[in-house]
């Protein structure tokens, strides 16, 4: 059981004082009239009239028979006056003994003090919740980013700042849902439980179903099942939702995230690069106000159109290697010894290409800029581009460094996806968790004929990062996946003598920041 301090104890004291008092210290709802920031955007109107609000106690100064305050609610803090003369004694006392994260509601009356700030003169108030714990300070009690994730609810109350970004998140999910809507699109809702984990190369969470004795898995990706949407007709769909992936975390990994995914019928994948570069700059302007954006101290543009490069050709820019001129698995193999790049025993050349770009040019591509055409060996979900089948009509897109989406050209024949979901099946059996597994209901649904259809999916929380810039995705996650606090601490304490400080990978990089 947790020790609890002086102040935690004195705390709990007071509401035993209390209710002694015949003050409940939890109080029922509270007639609340007006909000801060609407006294605040409405003074002119309000002066001398009364107003009822509720908030929390943020500051509190004075002595003897007058005290001034602030209360915060959700639209931000105000200051309030209270005078022993017009409350009496009783209340005025009461008020005193309050501390600093009560939840009080008051009605008043709104004048602007000599200083001209605007303030509620106190005529009565009640105690609505009392606060058994402190409030952090926001350069103390709240600097361990650690705690910051941990205590989000804490960390909302002592940095503006961090509510700020999830008012935004709000806000260009709300955008993101206009844009598509407007454009006829439909948004549904799939499973999150699947019998078969697909859609995406990821290790997946399994839980079990007693009643029908079955194991599940929670979904990778959204793919598969709005496909079969298509199949049957609806030919604009899209689906915001959470993903899990049984990996690791770091700055841009979260074992739990957002993600959306779009499919339109009768399209392809230039069509899903004119859709999200319009999407992001379409929000881009109307969140934040503008196409030219921060990160980091760096400029993006999100003016259209974005660049589009092939992969093969970044790779040749960015490392001086050029996968036209090495032929072979064999080939692609050793000169990925060459480079002290770990691949997989029997990697082919286009896995070796990809993993080139993942290893040396991912983080170099500022952009925002669309990288295309991947090697099929990596796209078993694309459809072969035409002028060269061991390529595919994928593409992805990065800002800052970052991928933030992933998007097809989609494979509509069935036997040629038979094929590739059997090749992903042999690597599973040899070990590969990552692999596809085999979807014979999507198989079965791809028989009954899909029309050409272009599919995207974006990575909601890195989109989030960019446009808020934030650092690490737990940064725009309310509550991220953490270790519990036991083994955390016990983490800590192994790494105590590592003069390099290095971290466990799966503890999250960003918390050096």
């Amino acid at each position: 059981m947790e020790h609890l301090g002086e102040q935690l104890l004195l705390r709990r004291n007071k509401v035993n004082e209390l209710r002694a008092q015949g003050v409940e210290p939890y109080g029922l709802k509270y007639p609340v009239t007006h909000t801060t920031e609407q006294v605040r955007d409405r003074f002119v109107e309000l002066e001398g009239q009364e107003v009822s609000m509720a908030g929390r106690i943020m500051t509190r100064r004075g002595h003897g028979k007058a005290c001034f305050a602030h209360i915060q609610d959700g639209s931000g803090r105000l200051q309030v006056y209270i005078r022993q003369d017009e409350v009496g004694e009783e209340q005025y006392a009461l008020f005193q003994n309050l501390d600093i994260g009560d939840i009080i509601g008051v009605r008043g009356r709104v004048f602007k003090t000599r200083t001209g700030e605007i303030t509620v003169n106190i005529l009565s108030f009640s105690l609505l919740a009392k606060a058994l714990r402190p409030l952090p300070e926001k350069w103390h009690g709240l600097k361990d980013v650690e705690t910051r994730y941990r205590q989000r609810y804490a960390d909302l109350l002592a940095n503006p700042e961090v509510k700020r970004v999830f008012v935004l998140r709000s806000k260009i999910i709300q955008s993101i849902r206009q844009f598509l809507t407007d454009r006829h699109f439909l948004e549904v809702e799939t499973p999150v439980m699947h019998s078969v984990a697909g859609g995406a190369a990821a290790r997946p969470f399994i839980t079990h179903h007693n009643s029908l004795d079955l194991d599940l898995y929670l979904r990778i990706a959204l793919e598969l099942h709005l496909k079969r949407l298509i199949v049957g007709g609806m030919e604009r769909v899209f689906e915001l939702g959470r993903i899990f992936r049984n990996e690791g975390i770091s700055t841009r990994h979260n074992p739990e995230f957002t993600m959306i995914e779009i499919y339109q019928a009768h399209a392809d994948y230039e069509d899903m690069m004119e859709l999200m570069e319009n999407m992001v700059l379409y929000v881009a302007e109307k969140v934040l106000g503008t196409r030219r954006i921060t990160y980091q101290g760096r400029e993006l543009d999100l003016s259209v159109p974005w660049p589009r490069q092939k992969l093969i050709d970044v790779v040749a820019e960015l490392t001086g290697v050029d996968f036209r001129e090495v032929e072979g698995d064999a080939a692609a193999r050793q000169l990925a010894g060459e480079r002290g790049l770990a691949v997989e025993e029997g990697a082919t050349w286009g896995e070796v290409l990809f993993a080139f770009f993942e290893e040396y040019c991912e983080e170099r591509l500022w952009g925002p800029i669309f990288v295309l055409d991947y090697p099929v060996d990596v796209s078993p979900l694309a459809r072969r581009c035409a002028d060269n089948p061991a390529f595919a009509y994928r593409f992805e897109a990065f800002m800052a460094g970052k991928e933030i989406a992933n998007a097809f050209t989609e494979l509509t024949d069935p036997l040629d996806q038979r094929e590739r979901f059997l090749r992903q099946a042999q690597k599973r059996s040899a070990g590969d968790e990552e692999a596809h597994m085999m979807d014979e209901d999507f198989l079965h649904a791809l028989e009954y004929g899909m029309p050409p259809t272009g599919g995207l999916g974006i990575g909601i929380d890195r989109l989030v990062m960019i446009l808020t810039d934030s650092l690490s995705i737990r940064d725009v996650i309310l509550f991220p996946t953490l270790r519990p606090r036991e083994m955390e601490a016990q983490v800590k304490s192994s790494h105590a003598e590592d003069e390099n400080g290095s971290e466990d990978p799966a503890a999250g990089a960003h918390l050096k920041k």
